[in-house]
């Protein structure tokens, strides 16, 4: 995971997936032949009806061949499974063609975001 995260620009962060894991209903993951982990998702929930992406991340050099579609398509489906009504996921706008085009998702006026180290 660390290694997806770094090559993804991200900074690993020790015990990281040790303090995720608990508030997880679940995770998907892609790898290449060789094992290497080339894409994820982790699904967090309210243990209701409400379920969450989080962490969507494909290898840069395996980045448009579908795989992070099929990894939120896999994390839409345990969710459901799970008996979540709702999977919500927030993004950038240059996001917007992967989730809403790609993987389905509508786009909401009717939602709220704090960045909390900007915010006072």
């Amino acid at each position: 995971m660390v290694g997806l995260v770094e090559s993804h620009g991200g900074r690993s962060d020790a015990g990281w997936w040790d303090r995720i894991r608990p508030h997880s209903l679940g995770w998907v993951t892609a790898r290449d032949r060789d094992g290497v982990l080339v894409g994820f998702v982790n699904v967090a929930w309210d243990g209701g009806d409400h379920a969450f992406l989080i962490d969507t991340k494909t290898r840069g050099n395996w980045q448009r061949r579908g795989i992070g579609t099929e990894v939120v398509r896999r994390a839409a489906q345990g969710a459901r499974a799970a008996g979540c009504e709702w999977l919500h996921v927030d993004f950038e706008p240059d996001l917007a063609p992967f989730y809403v085009d790609a993987c389905g998702f509508r786009p909401t006026d009717a939602a709220g975001l704090i960045h909390l180290y900007s915010h006072e």
